[in-house]
């Protein structure tokens, strides 16, 4: 295990610093910084387990089964929710996984990871989880700099808010990188950019990273498909690795195919042989975040500008898959800026940020009904299943029963403590 430690960011910051202060040396600036707070690994795999609820402060993916949502609270771990009735759902319990950011469950094992180790738990009772196995560096993507001591790990950050007078030389800022902290002016705190839950956070992909097909786990980093073999769901092992090109975001699995959305396009994959996943075909659009879901005959694709993303398109493409091989982009959609999106028959759900929620009737592609639009909340992922949305929100936590589609309703709101 490799602690995380995020060099890259601290020394973009350094350099934005020293940018803005080199002709007004003796200033004072207010800034916020992160100090890092590290048990051992020994320590962080001792305490993979049940533990007491926690407040919902930065929320992430999400996975349901049965009538329960794990849902995860971004780098710290995964809250346990009681579901069985969605109108008033129950924050039961919590594992604390630093590091992790994905999800996947298959009958009684839970997969995430851990910055960049795999954990597989044992969740027959959701109450009592058991770790069944960790495989050490599966997903290199997760480290994100240099240790001087990989025996352990950062499990939480401490926010210092304080000023600073600078001279004409950047060792004062260096001083606190050196040492393991992250620093940015106070005017940047809280927009996102870097952060979230008032902590450093390091590179997360929009949506799923994990895909449960044909007895494998398939997991996506910035340039690769991983391909882990779950027979046996307690001990999974990894098999191969598909090397993809630079930019990989999210992978949705329908059919016996993968479709893996990058910041450039979207890569259809054939699983035929499950262990050597095939591509297919590519669909390329322009550098923008890019979740994809999939039915029979279209794939659904969010395009947004962001930070990471480096675009300006906000939109949905519907793209033809009736040939695998030769996709074709049949119509766009202008959004404000899409997140997760969910489809049940013809009802299609989008996360449209801050325009909240959007419900359309799909029933001809080319021409979408918007049936609902539910704003005042930044929304970020939604499952859609039986009759009832399950949306990631800013927040909280949001349930809505669409069962009749002319009453959509809200059930429930789980609150985020930010």
């Amino acid at each position: 295990m490799k602690k995380l430690f995020s060099f890259a960011l601290t020394l973009f910051i350094v350099v934005s610093f020293n940018s803005c202060v080199k002709d007004t040396c003796g200033h004072t600036y207010s800034y916020t910084w992160f100090e890092p707070l590290y048990k051992t690994t020994e320590q962080v795999r001792a305490n993979i387990k049940n533990n007491p609820a926690k407040e919902i402060k930065a929320p992430g993916k999400l996975f349901i089964i049965g009538q329960y949502i794990f849902l995860n609270e971004i780098n710290k771990g995964i809250h346990i929710i009681n579901n069985s009735n969605p109108a008033a759902p129950a924050n039961i319990g919590f594992i604390d996984i630093p590091g992790n950011i994905d999800i996947a469950v298959k009958g009684n094992t839970l997969y995430a990871d851990l910055y960049t180790d795999l954990v597989a738990l044992d969740i027959s009772d959701p109450l009592n989880v058991v770790k069944s196995k960790i495989v050490n560096n599966v997903f290199p993507d997760r480290y994100y700099g240099f240790s001087a001591d990989s025996s352990k790990i950062i499990y939480d950050w401490v926010r210092h808010d304080t000023t600073l007078t600078v001279d004409c030389s950047p060792n004062e800022w260096m001083e606190l990188a050196q040492n393991g902290g992250v620093f940015m002016l106070s005017s940047d705190v809280g927009s996102n950019k870097s952060f979230a839950g008032g902590s450093p956070t390091g590179i997360a992909g929009s949506m799923a990273r994990f895909a449960l097909m044909n007895n494998y786990l398939y997991t996506v980093g910035q340039s690769q498909l991983k391909v882990i073999d779950i027979g046996t769901a307690a001990d999974p092992v990894v098999t191969n690795t598909v090397n993809l090109p630079w930019g990989i975001e999210t992978i949705y699995p329908f059919k016996g195919k993968l479709f893996i959305g990058s910041n450039t396009g979207m890569y259809i994959f054939n699983t035929s042989n499950p262990a050597a996943p095939v591509q297919l075909s590519t669909f390329s659009h322009a550098r923008v975040c890019d979740p994809v879901i999939a039915d029979d005959k279209y794939a659904y694709i969010t395009l947004r500008d962001g930070t990471q993303c480096q675009g300006f398109i906000n939109e949905l493409d519907i793209v033809d898959i009736s040939n695998l091989a030769a996709p074709v982009l049949i119509k766009k959609f202008d959004m404000t800026n899409p997140h997760g999106l969910s489809k049940d028959n013809n009802l299609l759900f989008i996360c449209d940020g801050r325009d909240g929620l959007k419900i359309y009737d799909a029933s001809v592609v080319t021409n979408l009904q918007l049936k609902k639009q539910i704003g005042n909340f930044e929304t970020y992922d939604v499952i859609a299943y039986n009759g009832v949305a399950i949306v990631v929100a800013k927040d909280g936590l949001y349930q809505f029963s669409y069962s009749d589609v002319n009453n959509i309703k809200q059930l429930s709101k789980l609150s985020i403590n930010q």
